[in-house]
């Protein structure tokens, strides 16, 4: 992908970067991920697209009401899809925050929520349960996170401890992010 140089008192794009991944093409979008929607889709049919929506719903309020009693929801008792829990009390009464729990699901094998979104809530984590996971899986994230509320702040501080990257300085890899493998 070209870069914009002066030459000459001139602007010109300067196509010489050996070391950029190329020309990013995304007219078509990517390819990969229309496959495997379209596939879900054709598996499920318009039935089965129905029920697994309504799964998701089901699903997220039903992990809602197990995650309320430990860590406040904003929006109330119902949602879609999705929620948002806070952990500002937590934060305020024993130093957690919803990065530190977010982090600490890592070690049991959870995909960690989006944090800190929306704005609007603080110490925000959005949860999403998908809508293939059964009750049992559903049970078990909420009594993890549970008993993730009640560890000792230094351990979650630390976690995750099970990953080959621990907590990696997210502004510096935002302001500074590292596109390709250097070896060091």
């Amino acid at each position: 992908s070209p870069v914009v140089v002066e030459r000459d008192g001139r602007f010109a794009l300067d196509y010489d970067r050996p070391e950029s991944i190329g020309r990013v093409r995304s007219f078509f979008g990517n390819v990969g991920v229309l496959v495997r929607a379209y596939a879900y889709i054709r598996t499920h049919g318009p039935d089965g697209l129905k029920r697994v929506s309504e799964n998701a719903v089901l699903n997220a309020n039903y992990l809602l009401s197990r995650v309320k009693h430990f860590l406040p929801v904003p929006q109330g008792d119902r949602c879609m899809h999705e929620f948002v829990a806070s952990a500002q009390q937590l934060k305020l009464e024993k130093g957690i925050s919803a990065m530190d729990l977010a982090k600490r699901l890592l070690d049991f094998g959870y995909h960690a929520p989006t944090v800190y979104f929306p704005l609007t809530v603080p110490e925000a984590m959005m949860i999403e349960p998908t809508e293939t996971e059964s009750k049992e899986t559903l049970d078990q994230f909420a009594e993890k996170l549970f008993q993730i509320t009640g560890e000792p702040a230094d351990l979650l501080h630390e976690a995750p401890h099970t990953t080959s990257v621990s907590r990696p300085d997210e502004v510096q890899a935002a302001r500074k992010p590292v596109m390709r493998w250097s070896g060091e």
